[in-house]
């Protein structure tokens, strides 16, 4: 389905009927993991619109030359988030950069979120200023599944994508230019990989202080591509989240 930004037809896909949570992929990706990874966990949790969308720039939504940084990217995000939410009150769930868009688009509001979800989420723009762990070989298995994911997900989204678009941002600052803090008072999951080398655990800890109904979780055989091995237990995760908005949403306050 496409919904129009100016000039620009951002695609989405959408799927159940109820409350919306609207999805945002990692840098360069496109839709398709994201609902891979995440659909199983609503099989027990209905009332909910699950909104998966293509960046510009990514699967198939095109580029614009007047988006120029993640400013700008962030904007288009913020107003197809707005139009397909419909004025309703809505959830966030964010992957690596798209963790920094959701928050970005908290911090313009966040008294319509119901809740909030980080996947190895990017925190510190500048890559070396990040606290990473140190590379650790992971077991042939992992590597043979994680290779697996490359080759369904990330490989065909790298060639659907506008690459020089995509550099072009990176190059004018990966970065909000405003720090996206903001108090979140809405159930809220993060989880980072303990051998993630891309965004670290470690820089998403003091998110804590903004969100004080936050779950964090450093998982274990986890990297940036996370999940890979431990599909059931990241599930269980969302879904202790979906459980927590579902009761707060029965019970405010509680």
């Amino acid at each position: 389905m496409i919904t129009l930004v100016d000039d620009l037809p951002v695609y989405y896909e959408s799927y159940g009927e109820g409350r919306p949570v609207v999805f945002l992929p990692g840098w360069g990706n496109a839709n398709s993991e994201g609902r891979d990874i995440h659909e199983p966990a609503f099989e027990n949790h209905s009332g909910w619109r699950r909104i998966y969308i293509d960046p510009p720039g990514t699967g198939n939504t095109p580029s614009r030359d007047w988006i120029k940084d993640q400013d700008d990217m962030l904007d288009v995000l913020a107003r197809v988030t707005d139009d397909l939410a419909g004025g309703e009150p809505f959830a966030l769930a964010g992957t690596s950069a798209g963790g920094l868009h959701a928050r970005g688009i908290i911090h313009r509001d966040p008294t319509r979120i119901l809740g909030l979800l980080l996947r190895v989420p990017g925190v510190v723009a500048a890559r070396d200023a990040r606290t990473l762990p140190e590379y650790r070989a992971m077991p042939a298995a992992f590597e043979a599944a994680r290779q697996e994911k490359q080759t369904r997900y990330y490989l065909p989204a790298e060639e659907q994508a506008d690459l020089d678009f995509l550099g072009t941002i990176q190059r004018n600052g990966y970065g909000l230019s405003v720090e996206p803090k903001a108090r979140l008072e809405a159930p809220t999951l993060i989880v980072t990989g303990r051998q993630d080398t891309i965004t670290g655990y470690a820089d998403a800890w003091p998110l804590l202080d903004d969100y004080p109904r936050a779950t964090y979780a450093v998982l274990d055989r986890a990297d940036h591509d996370l999940p890979i091995e431990n599909e059931a237990l990241y599930r269980a995760l969302v879904s202790d989240w979906l459980d927590r908005m579902e009761e707060m949403a029965k019970h405010p306050g509680a």
